[in-house]
């Protein structure tokens, strides 16, 4: 793959807290689904070990609208770039079988997303989210 990019696209009218926990679930997605994105343990002078970084950075963009983010959505599908989605009913669940049965109830034309992730090549990336502002 050439240059790569990890980006999280976030619905702006979502409370502060929605927002961190939308970009943490996105971001661990790419984490757990790309090994290749793990860099190395981090190792203090005191020869402790802690838990690596991802390799790239991960730039969080904002979608003023619902259709901004759909249109994001639509554009990384057609790009073939590799997604992850957050949506709205996914803040009333409690356990994993709960998110599963969240997601199959709903078609992508039909997904309430708040969120999405997606990585791969940078030109493709950037094309798919053309038009969004980094989050502030």
């Amino acid at each position: 793959m050439n240059q790569v990019k990890i980006a999280i696209v976030i619905k702006d009218q979502l409370a502060t807290w929605q927002k961190l926990n939308v970009t943490a679930f996105l971001a661990s997605s790419v984490a757990i689904a790309h090994p290749d994105t793990h860099g190395a343990e981090l190792i203090t002078a005191s020869g402790n070990n802690y838990m690596p970084f991802m390799k790239y950075p991960v730039l969080v963009y904002k979608a003023d609208t619902g259709a901004q983010l759909q249109r994001a959505f639509n554009r990384a599908k057609e790009r073939g770039l590799h997604i992850g989605i957050y949506t709205q009913g996914l803040f009333a669940t409690k356990t994993e079988t709960d998110n599963l049965s969240e997601i199959a109830s709903h078609t992508d034309a039909d997904l309430d997303l708040v969120g999405i992730v997606v990585y791969g090549e940078s030109k493709k990336v950037d094309k798919a989210l053309d038009g969004l502002r980094l989050h502030d």
